[in-house]
């Protein structure tokens, strides 16, 4: 794990977690009547999830080459996780009181 400054770790491993308490906190939201249509966005936040762990998990045992095939997966899950946000935001904009 020595691929990376301390500071870098910090900010990684913060930024999964802040991802995953948004996640959560989307889904709580969406629990609410008049927020239902926010549950599409909180599971569209999953892919970019899964990608970042797939960086983080290449970063722990030091960037091996065996290994990289994870570079691709995160790649792949950030474009899906992407993609995926894209539609949950325009599906919840064209639901919302202010398209109409």
């Amino acid at each position: 794990m020595h691929e990376l400054s301390l500071g870098t770790w910090i900010i990684h491993i913060s930024s999964v977690l802040e991802w995953i308490v948004a996640i959560f906190i989307v889904n709580k939201i969406s629990n609410y009547n008049e927020f239902k249509k926010y549950y599409w966005f909180g599971l569209a936040m999953i892919p970019n999830l899964i990608g970042a762990m797939c960086a983080i998990t290449w970063h722990i045992f030091d960037n091996p080459i065996e290994l990289y095939g994870l570079v691709t997966l995160q790649g792949i899950f950030t474009i899906m996780g992407n993609t995926t946000l894209a539609i949950a935001s325009l599906y919840i904009y064209k639901n919302s009181k202010i398209y109409e």
